[in-house]
C-alpha cells in the first residue's frame, strides 16, 4: 500500500509549538513539559465520555446475549488493546476467549512488526480466523484513525454484522466513519512529533480502562466498589480477596477465612455467605438465581 501524504494532515502528525526546542531543553524542563501535555489528556477524554458511554451499553448488552468483545489494532494501539485483553481474566474471572485482542502482525517478545499494519486483508482474516459472528462486537484502535489493517478489520465485522466500534485520537477518523460508533478523543500534537505512544496512547489506555471495568461492572463483576471476580491465583492475590471480602462484609478474619475456605476461595459466594448470613450451599444458589449478581443475591436487610 502506497504512503498516504494525508496523514500529515492529522491532528496526531502536526507539531507542537509549546515542544520546539524539545533536544535544547534540561532534563527537568523536559520532563515537565512532557508532564504539562499529559495533563490534557483527562479533559481530551471527559468531552468523549457520552461515546464511552453508549459503547459500555453496546458491549454489555452483547456480552450479555453470548457475545464476545475483540479489541482491534495496530502498533501501539494494538498493544494496549492487549494489555486491556489480557487483564480481564485475572481481574474479572472472565474466560480468555470473552475478551479478545489482534494486533497487525502479531505480538512477539522482541521486536513489533509494524509493516503488517499496512494491508487491510489481514484485519479481515485475523477476525476470521477467530470466528467472528454478529452476536460480537469489534473495537478498532488508532490513533490516527486510518490504519488499514483496522479498517480492514470494521469492514469485516461490518459484513458479519458485528457491532463496530472506533476509538481515535483524530477528528473526522475515517475508522470512526466506518464504524457504528466512533469514539475520538483528539489530544493534539505529541509532546515529540508524531509519537503516538504518548498523548494518544495514554488516551487509549484511559478509554480502554473505562471501558472495560465499566461493561464488567455492568456484567456484575463488581458489589459496590469492590472487584469480587477476581482470580485468587498467588499469595498476593489471596490476600487481596481476603481484604476486599473482610471490606465488603465488615466480618473478621476468622470468618472471613471460613466463608473463604467453604466456598473454595469464591469471593461472591463468601460475600454472600457472610451478609446473608447463609450456607455455602446457599449463597452459591442464591447467586444462580441472581445471575451473580452480589447485590441481587442479598436480602435488604443484609446491605451493609
Amino acid at each position: 500500500m502506497q504512503a498516504d501524504p494525508n496523514i500529515r494532515r492529522l491532528d496526531t502528525e502536526q507539531v507542537n509549538p509549546r515542544t520546539r526546542d524539545l533536544d535544547r531543553c534540561s532534563t527537568p524542563e523536559l520532563l515537565r513539559l512532557m508532564n504539562e501535555e499529559d495533563r490534557r489528556v483527562p479533559d481530551a477524554v471527559a468531552a468523549a465520555l457520552p461515546a464511552v458511554a453508549e459503547a459500555v451499553e453496546r458491549i454489555a448488552a452483547a456480552l450479555r446475549q453470548g457475545g464476545r468483545l475483540f479489541y482491534v489494532g495496530a502498533g501501539t494501539s494494538g498493544r494496549l488493546g492487549v494489555l486491556d485483553a489480557y487483564e480481564c481474566p485475572p481481574t474479572f474471572g472472565t474466560p480468555p476467549e470473552l475478551v479478545q485482542a489482534l494486533v497487525a502482525g502479531g505480538v512477539t517478545r522482541d521486536r513489533a512488526d509494524e509493516s503488517a499494519e499496512d494491508d487491510p486483508a489481514l484485519g479481515a482474516a485475523d477476525l476470521a480466523a477467530r470466528g467472528l459472528t454478529a452476536a460480537d462486537v469489534v473495537v478498532g484502535i488508532a490513533a490516527s484513525g486510518r490504519t488499514p489493517y483496522v479498517v480492514g478489520a470494521l469492514e469485516y465485522a461490518r459484513g458479519v454484522g458485528a457491532s463496530t466500534v472506533a476509538l481515535a485520537c483524530s477528528r473526522g477518523s475515517a475508522i470512526g466513519a466506518l464504524a457504528d460508533l466512533a469514539i475520538e478523543v483528539p489530544v493534539g500534537p505529541e509532546a515529540l512529533t508524531g509519537s503516538t505512544r504518548l498523548k494518544a496512547g495514554t488516551a487509549q489506555k484511559l478509554v480502554l480502562n473505562m471501558i472495560s471495568t465499566a461493561t464488567m461492572v455492568k456484567l456484575g463483576k463488581a458489589y459496590r466498589n469492590f472487584m469480587v471476580d477476581m482470580q485468587p491465583s498467588n499469595g498476593k492475590l489471596r490476600e487481596r480477596a481476603r481484604g476486599i471480602v473482610a471490606m465488603a462484609t465488615g466480618a473478621d478474619e476468622a470468618a472471613v477465612s471460613r466463608a473463604m475456605e467453604a466456598t473454595g476461595d469464591h469471593m461472591k459466594a463468601s460475600i454472600v455467605m457472610l451478609l446473608a448470613g447463609v450456607s455455602a450451599e446457599e449463597a452459591f444458589r442464591r447467586l444462580d438465581e441472581a445471575g451473580g449478581v452480589v447485590r441481587d443475591a442479598l436480602p435488604p436487610q443484609a446491605e451493609r
